[in-house]
C-alpha cells in the first residue's frame, strides 16, 4: 500500500495562498528548497488538483528559465518525469507527458491509486487535499510554517468531520525562521 503525503508551505495564519492569489511571502531559502527538492525526489506520483497543477506547470520549463539554479533546473526535471495526476471537472487544454487527467471521483481513484503497490504519493492543492483528508486518506503531513500573517486566503486545512491523532514525527529549522513540522497519522 502507498503512503500519502500532503505537505506545502504556509504562513502562521495557516493559509498556503493570501486571498489574492499571492505567494511571495513563501519564497524558500536555498537550504529550504533543496530540502523540498530531496522531498520531491522520494515521490513516485504527484496527485494535483487544477490550480496547483497550473502554478506548478511552470516547473515544464523552469529550468530553461535565464539564471536557474542547479537546484531549480534538478527540480524542473524530476517534475517533469515524475508521473502525475490531476484531478479536475474542468477541461483541460494541454499537459505534459507524464500527466493524465482524471474528471471522476477523486476519492475512489486516490483510494485505488493508494492500495497499489509503490513509493509514495504526495497530495497537493486545498480542495483536493481537504477531501483526502476527510475521506481519511492523508498518511503524513509535511507542515512548512513561514513567519508571516497573511491574513486570509487559501487554508491549509479544512473542515474535517471527525478528530485526527497525529505523531509529530521531525522537526526542522530553515533560514528566515521558517520551521518545518512533518506528522503521522496515528
Amino acid at each position: 500500500m502507498r503512503k500519502l503525503i500532503y505537505g506545502m508551505n504556509l504562513s502562521l495564519d495557516g493559509y498556503i495562498a493570501a486571498a489574492d492569489g499571492d505567494l511571495g511571502w513563501s519564497e524558500p531559502s536555498d537550504e529550504l528548497f533543496q530540502w523540498w527538492l530531496e522531498q520531491e525526489r522520494a515521490i513516485e506520483l504527484f496527485l494535483y488538483g487544477r490550480r496547483l497543477w497550473e502554478t506548478m506547470s511552470y516547473w515544464q520549463t523552469g529550468d530553461q528559465q535565464p539564471g536557474a539554479t542547479p537546484a531549480e533546473i534538478e527540480f524542473a526535471r524530476n517534475w517533469r518525469d515524475t508521473p502525475k495526476v490531476l484531478f479536475s471537472s474542468t477541461t483541460i487544454d494541454e499537459v505534459d507527458r507524464n500527466t493524465r487527467v482524471v474528471t471522476r471521483d477523486a476519492i475512489a481513484e486516490i483510494t485505488r491509486l493508494k492500495a497499489e503497490d509503490g513509493g509514495p504519493m504526495r497530495v497537493g492543492g486545498a480542495t483536493l487535499a481537504g477531501a483526502a483528508m476527510r475521506a481519511g486518506l492523508v498518511d503524513e503531513y509535511e507542515i512548512v510554517t513561514h513567519p508571516v500573517l497573511v491574513g486570509d486566503g487559501t487554508p491549509f486545512f479544512t473542515t474535517l468531520d471527525s478528530r485526527v491523532k497525529l505523531d509529530l514525527v521531525e522537526t526542522r529549522t530553515f533560514p528566515g525562521g521558517v520551521v518545518l513540522t512533518r506528522y503521522a497519522r496515528s
